[in-house]
């Protein structure tokens, strides 16, 4: 008789879909799973702090299939990718990335995906957790445009932290190794094709491996733990210490459809002047020059370190008086600081502005500071 985890017992039935890693993550020690674009997601290897430091000091392997591809090829693939983006995409080169907003008619955020452009006519969103599927589907039906949009036999593995490098190399030699930040190459591994990117949501030094064969899942997995473990690498989750340590957005938690670019700082993904069409401009153009209500802030709050983070969005408050909600909460280990995302009110957003949490009638104070919080200049990932 097998002494094989079985996944049934995480299981909600067929209509959430298992991702080509899902049995071999709970082979190497996986937990729990969440659910995330309509896939189970490992999100528990045991403490998450001891999650955080397998990243920050050697490597993890997380499976992160649930980042589906929204393939769009055919002759008008480029104006219609630049159609549902706000961001220039103009000199964007094949075997580039980029990450980009998929903003709607009123300005609203659909998705923040990764962008990758594998030929002039033929592009991939990695996309976070909503329906870009659907929306880009149905914005084709009637722009007029020649393309095919599909979700593809894609699913990526992360390798990331700062022994990812090494471990890259020994399993795949020296090519993907030369990558540069944000940049992809397509790879046959023992007939195994493979798109590696330099990227990965973590901050660190880091790769994402896009396995384009979904029967392949486990031979690609051992491969790399066989070959990583001796290393330091982990089996493991993204860290959500690390990415509110950089100050990475959550769709869902730090960003819906009901914010803007602006309001989340991210004027630098807008460009307005650009001569391209695309369905947000008339609605972010409006917004830009009416100013925004709110901005997203970072906070660090006194008191005891949190167990877990906030699964409500906590109340901040300016005198007794509701002024924002806490997004993301996490005690970060390395800085032994409680952080937080929230989203306030654009006068009580200044650096240096002292307010209060409502942690669930656990009041703590707070103050507004500059994020990131560890590494601004993102030297960990960028890093030659």
């Amino acid at each position: 008789m097998s002494t094989e985890p079985d996944f049934a017992q995480y299981s909600f039935g067929t209509q959430v879909r298992k991702s080509p890693f899902s049995d071999a993550a709970l082979r190497w020690g996986a937990k729990g799973f969440s659910v995330y674009n309509h896939m189970y997601i490992p999100r528990d290897f045991g403490d998450p702090a001891q999650n955080f430091w397998n990243l920050v000091n050697e490597a993890i392997l997380c499976d992160v299939s649930v980042e589906r591809q929204v393939e769009i090829k055919g002759p008008d693939a480029a104006t219609f990718t630049q159609f549902l983006s706000c961001r220039d995409l103009s000199t964007c080169q094949v075997g580039q990335c980029k990450y980009v907003l998929i903003t709607d008619q009123a300005g609203g955020i659909i998705n923040d995906p990764i962008l990758l452009k594998l030929a002039e006519d033929h592009f991939w969103l990695s996309i976070a957790d909503s329906d870009v599927l659907l929306w880009a589907r149905g914005l084709a039906v009637h722009a007029g445009m020649d393309v095919e949009i599909s979700e593809p036999d894609v699913s990526p593995l992360q390798l990331q932290g700062p022994k990812s490098r090494d471990i890259l190399r020994a399993a795949f030699g020296d090519a993907p190794c030369a990558l540069k930040y944000y940049r992809f190459m397509e790879f046959d591994w023992d007939g195994m094709p493979l798109v590696i990117s330099r990227t990965g949501w973590s901050s660190e030094l880091g790769y994402e491996i896009f396995l384009r064969d979904g029967t392949q899942g486990d031979k690609l997995w051992e491969h790399l733990m066989a070959v990583g473990a001796p290393m330091g690498l982990k089996p493991g989750h993204t860290s959500s210490i690390r990415r509110i340590e950089a100050g990475m957005l959550s769709y869902h938690a730090d960003m819906t459809l009901a914010n803007n670019p602006y309001e989340l700082g991210m004027d630098r993904l807008v460009d307005l002047d650009m001569e391209a069409d695309l369905v947000s401009k008339a609605a972010l153009t409006r917004i830009k020059e009416e100013g925004v209500s709110q901005r997203l802030v970072g906070l660090e709050l006194d008191g005891d370190p949190f167990i877990g983070s906030n699964d409500t969005f906590w109340p901040v408050l300016n005198g007794g008086e509701r002024v924002g909600a806490v997004t993301s909460a996490v005690y970060s280990p390395r800085l032994e600081k409680n952080i937080a995302l929230a989203m306030n009110r654009v006068d009580n957003a200044a650096l240096g502005t002292a307010l209060e949490v409502d942690r669930q009638s656990d009041k703590r104070a707070c103050v507004v500071v500059q994020m990131p919080f560890f590494d601004p200049k993102k030297s960990l990932a960028t890093s030659s």
